[in-house]
């Protein structure tokens, strides 16, 4: 397996989109000071998931996008694409050739991408694991970081040694193992206390389901009565219903007569009224006439007395 290219959009002084082919053998990149020779090692270590802004030379991880210059705004994005080539055997993989790629924006979110399908920074850290390839491993190395290593203890070398040796997977593996075992072991620990938990409220939960059972026995007792004395009452109203739908009948009846009888009395009494009519104007032409005979009388009175005197 071998370096086959990086490319870098908004990474520090590369500003316009940049890529850089190798092959294999042995490749320099040489050049003045300040010309950004530098920048390469620091894309490649920060794609494959550096996160230590100081070990990008810089104070915050934002600083590695394209800051800007007096006549270039500055860019809202640095992304930095590696690819290797060859990698069926070193990466345990089906694909001749694995590009990583790693984007950032100046929102501070970020993005970490294997052969342009979304992934985890724990992915790539796997992928390369054993191989030699990644932020603290000896395929990379900094100014001043060899000398670092020939003058550490030779504990701190350990770390570079198993790296070489490609054990450092399988006592990740291991780690990850130990981890689980320990989160099983709380979890046991944990469902033990459950259990017990549950036996002392087993008895409490036994008394509580008689209860409701006594409870569901004596809730269909009382609808049993329930139905019993509403079916008597339905009886009893029925009973009710038919007396009062026959008092109803004879009421009926009561009521034709009466106003048959009422139709009579009321036919009566206009002849009595109209028997009463007629003897008022009787009344008043015997009124008259005797108004009329008493006025004649007076009269006579007066001529006689006239007469006589």
């Amino acid at each position: 397996m071998y370096l086959k290219s990086i490319e870098m959009i908004g990474f520090k002084s590369f500003a316009d989109r940049t890529k850089l082919e190798f092959e294999p053998g042995l490749i320099a990149i040489v050049g003045p000071n300040g010309c950004g020779k530098s920048n390469v090692s620091d894309a490649i270590r920060w794609v494959l998931g550096e996160q230590r802004p100081t070990a990008l030379r810089g104070a915050k991880m934002l600083d590695v996008i394209f800051s800007g210059t007096d006549a270039r705004k500055p860019l809202g994005m640095a992304e930095v694409s590696i690819t290797f080539a060859d990698c069926e055997g070193a990466l345990a993989t089906e694909f001749n050739e694995v590009t990583v790629t790693r984007r950032v924006f100046r929102t501070g979110e970020g993005e970490y991408f294997i052969n342009k399908t979304p992934c985890r920074l724990r992915d790539i850290h796997r992928l390369f694991m054993g191989t030699g390839i990644g932020t603290t491993s000896y395929s990379v190395m900094a100014q001043g970081q060899i000398d670092a290593i020939l003058s550490s203890k030779p504990e701190d070398r350990r770390v570079i040694f198993e790296e070489a040796a490609g054990i450092t997977k399988f006592k990740a593996d291991r780690k990850e193992a130990m981890r689980k075992l320990e989160q099983t072991e709380a979890n046991l620990l944990r469902l033990a206390d459950v259990i017990r938990e549950v036996k002392r409220q087993i008895g409490s939960l036994q008394r509580q389901a008689g209860k409701a059972q006594r409870y569901k026995e004596l809730r269909a007792e009382l609808r049993g009565l329930d139905l019993f004395l509403t079916r008597r009452r339905l009886a009893a109203l029925d009973v009710r219903l038919r007396e009062l739908d026959a008092a109803i009948g004879e009421l009926t009846r009561q009521d034709a007569d009466g106003q048959a009888r009422i139709a009579s009395a009321e036919q009566a009494c206009a002849a009595i009224h109209a028997a009463i009519l007629e003897n008022e104007r009787s009344t008043g032409a015997a009124t008259e006439a005797a108004a009329q005979d008493d006025s004649n009388l007076q009269h006579a009175h007066e001529m006689i007395r006239v007469s006589e005197q």
